[in-house]
């Protein structure tokens, strides 16, 4: 049998040819009790049932085992380890620094993060628009006038912020929240997708090893939310010649999007998977296999490559 032809020449009918004329940005479908960094939506886990009918009955065994798996409440520590004092021209704050751990097990992913007094506030007046009832107990540190650089009232301040980080994590619709998420995660995203567009692509991967563990953690129940930032990591490693890096954050995104074809980002991270794959001598031929068969059940007129889809995330 003869070899199939590599991506670029003339007997290449892979995604050189394909992709880029048959897929195209879909809206995705939503849930408000999902967290999403930012334009890329989570989709329904129904959502999947058109494409799931093609499966056999132990693959859909298989895919909804491994479903509920991946919606297993993930339990999360909340630490504020430290404080420090930041003077800037026209300001003086306080920057705390919050540590997140996974509990019940060692956790070597470990979330480190530094967030001021008012971003608090703003997660604070952010949550109490949607969720103003449940919480009604809740307690959140007051402001003061005067007195706030002391160190008895920054120590006073981070025993409360760490509970209220607590009490919020104890209700299950605000931990599953976008605000709650965006809080945690949304800044080191922002900059980090900011890197990217910049080239900057160590220090975008720099931020971006350091929050994906955590925006895992706290999407656990909806994996695809992740999926943006690992193919983020994707594009850097790639234009850094990392191939094998690349395609192992490939891996972990196409797993987050196992039985979602309809997702605007499955074609081409198949797409650029294929080309990965050639390069690295592995099996692209089943890659390419899946991405043709996703594009015949769901045809589309014009499509964005992978580094042009991750490069519109964050803008705002």
């Amino acid at each position: 049998m003869a070899r199939p032809e590599h991506p670029g020449s003339p007997g290449w009918t892979g995604p050189v040819t394909q992709c880029a004329a048959k897929t195209k940005q879909e809206a995705p479908t939503t849930d408000a009790d999902l967290p999403s960094p930012g334009p890329g939506e989570c989709s329904d886990a129904h959502s999947s049932q058109s494409s799931n009918s093609n499966m056999t009955t132990r693959e859909l065994q298989a895919y909804w085992q491994n479903e509920k798996g991946r919606w297993k409440h993930v339990k999360l520590l909340f630490e504020i380890s430290s404080a420090r004092i930041e003077e800037r021209t026209v300001s003086k704050f306080v920057m705390y620094q919050i540590v997140v751990i996974q509990t019940g097990s060692f956790d070597s992913n470990k979330a480190v993060l530094e967030r001021r007094y008012s971003d608090f506030e703003k997660l604070q007046k952010s949550l109490l628009k949607t969720f103003r009832e449940e919480m009604e107990d809740v307690v959140f540190p007051k402001k003061h006038l005067t007195g706030n650089f002391s160190q008895e009232m920054i120590c006073q301040r981070k025993l409360a912020l760490k509970e209220y980080l607590g009490q919020l994590y104890a209700m299950r619709c605000v931990r599953r929240s976008r605000e709650f998420a965006d809080f945690l995660t949304r800044p080191e995203l922002c900059e980090a997708f900011g890197c990217l567009r910049a080239g900057q692509y160590p220090r975008a991967l720099e931020l971006l090893v350091r929050v994906v563990p955590l925006q895992e953690k706290l999407t656990a129940h909806c994996p695809t939310a992740v999926v943006p930032a690992l193919c983020a990591m994707l594009v850097c490693h790639r234009d850094l010649e990392r191939p094998a890096e690349a395609f192992a954050a490939g891996e972990r995104a196409l797993r987050c999007l196992q039985a979602r074809e309809g997702h605007r980002y499955y074609a081409p991270l198949l797409d650029a998977m294929v080309r990965l794959a050639y390069v690295l001598g592995k099996d692209f031929v089943s890659l390419q296999g899946r991405l043709e068969e996703s594009q015949l059940r769901r045809p589309t007129h014009r499509g964005f490559t992978l580094k042009e889809l991750t490069v519109r995330e964050y803008l705002s």
